[in-house]
């Protein structure tokens, strides 16, 4: 398995060098984060030889680096990296520290990003250990838009439930759920997509690209023609999230109020508060600043399950980490 697992990191940065990405090594440690209320983060301290102690946070993806080299630089990147997540489990799907794969392509939207995606899964396959498991992950990938997989199976109309008033809270109990009343459509959505949805992706033997998310679940993607869908996908493997990728935002305003909306999420139920980069959003300026792109973050040690046919994080990892 290591031995399998330093093939697969070596046919990643093969696929991004052949194609003429620069390859990034970005910090680790951050004097501040990009807020997202649905992460909880590792928090330590930097001891200055005068002993004054200043905070420091693990980094739950390298985004924040990653989107500050493309504005000055607009150039085609990638990075694999160490990521931490707090307040999550360990063994099944999920480890506190684990590698990211995260990629941005210039002048590309989403779709442009879903093809790249395509090609790089095409060429990892190739001389798999785990033959059989390889091809399954050999595209084409199946392409099915978030409403229609509401549809087919939660049962309803995603976009009409959200907006009609108390609908979307009526189709989770529906479902046999319990939502507390009032609950906000975004945590109504996860609700229904973690219970319906997810369990339903386990079916397909190929990967599923989940397309044009809902405005209502923030995150920083360009708006669609559709203002009510986001230029997103999140890639699935038998039923397993591996990807998640967005046409960028470059409004300023929209990543201004993100950033507000979200650090005050996290003011009220973080358990581990951080600090945020008030001036991010001025990096995208007039709009000209931060270029048009698009970025995919992947976790590769699920990758390298889905490549060699495993069923837990664990069993690719060197070390796992103790429950």
């Amino acid at each position: 398995m290591l031995r399998e697992r330093a093939r697969i990191f070596r046919r990643v940065r093969s696929f991004f060098d052949s194609k003429g990405y620069l390859e990034l090594d970005t910090p680790l440690l951050s004097p501040d984060l990009i807020p997202e209320s649905c992460l909880e983060v590792f928090e330590t301290r930097r001891v200055l030889p005068s002993g004054e102690a200043r905070p420091y946070w693990l980094v739950p993806s390298p985004e924040i680096w990653m989107k500050k080299t493309v504005a000055r630089h607009k150039v085609d990147v990638y990075q694999i990296c160490r990521c931490f997540r707090n307040g999550e489990s360990s063994g099944f799907m999920h480890s506190p520290e684990f590698t990211m794969l995260e990629y941005y392509t210039m002048d590309a939207d989403y779709m442009d990003s879903l093809a790249l995606t395509e090609e790089l899964f095409a060429f990892l396959s190739e001389g798999a250990a785990g033959e059989g498991a390889a091809q399954g992950i050999r595209p084409p990938f199946e392409r099915l838009a978030v409403g229609e997989a509401f549809s087919r199976f939660a049962g309803f109309d995603l976009f009409e439930a959200a907006a009609t008033e108390g609908a979307l809270e009526r189709e989770a109990r529906r479902l046999g759920l319990n939502p507390a009343p009032g609950t906000e459509t975004a945590v109504l959505f996860d609700l229904v997509f973690v219970h319906a949805v997810e369990p339903g992706l386990r079916r397909s033997r190929r990967p599923v690209a989940l397309l044009d998310y809902p405005s209502f679940v923030p995150c920083l993607a360009r708006r669609g023609a559709d203002e009510r869908k986001l230029e997103r996908w999140e890639l699935y493997f038998g039923g397993i999230e591996l990807a998640n990728c967005f046409s960028e935002e470059t409004d300023a305003g929209r990543v201004r109020d993100f950033f507000e909306a979200e650090a005050r999420a996290k003011e009220e139920r973080a358990l581990v508060r951080h600090g945020i980069d008030r001036d991010y959003w001025k990096l995208f300026g007039d709009g000209a600043s931060f270029p048009r792109c698009s970025g995919v973050a992947m976790g590769l040690d699920r990758l390298v399950m889905a490549v060699c046919g495993r069923s837990s994080i664990d069993s690719v990892l060197p070390f796992p980490m103790d429950p």
